[in-house]
């Protein structure tokens, strides 16, 4: 998978109904006094639930200021469009996750410039060898010699905020 077909497909996810059920009857779970929202504390249950971590202060923070401030908690339909958004971030680094895992074909951790050069014959047998040496340089980003996944991530989250 290229990575321009990696990002137009986690653009374009959407939930299936039994997921989306799930995410449901996890809302309702969580709000047990049917208040028809869920509080800062019934969130992170729910972020729970769903996601298997308890949310970070500034991840509840971010959330809570993110929603209606005419409302009390998190409606139902905002939870929704949070969770889809998560779930959405969360196959996009799994997809990353697997290109960077293709390319590290001795399972190191960590690409070299062989690794890429290698990588970019099969994707772009054309492409020149200085230009993936430039490429390898950007992505290395601590010039350490070697592309760990967080500098892969970066890389490939690379102006994805403004798109």
């Amino acid at each position: 998978m290229l990575f321009s077909e990696a990002v137009a497909r986690s653009r374009t996810w959407e939930p299936s109904p039994s997921e989306h059920r799930m995410w449901v009857k996890v809302f309702k779970a969580c709000d047990e006094d049917h208040k028809g929202y869920l509080s800062r504390e019934d969130f992170k249950v729910a972020v729970v639930m769903l996601f298997g971590y308890k949310p970070s202060k500034i991840e509840v923070d971010s959330v809570m200021s993110s929603i209606n401030p005419n409302t009390s908690g998190i409606l139902l339909e905002e939870f929704l469009n949070i969770v889809r958004k998560k779930k959405e971030a969360q196959r996009y680094r799994n997809e990353i996750r697997h290109i960077f895992t293709a390319f590290d074909t001795y399972y190191r951790g960590f690409l070299t410039l062989e690794d890429f050069k290698k990588a970019f014959r099969q994707v772009a047998p054309k492409l020149p060898e200085r230009t993936v040496l430039e490429v390898f340089r950007e992505v290395d980003r601590d010039s350490d010699g070697h592309v760990s996944f967080r500098d892969f991530e970066y890389a490939m989250n690379y102006g994805q905020k403004e798109a």
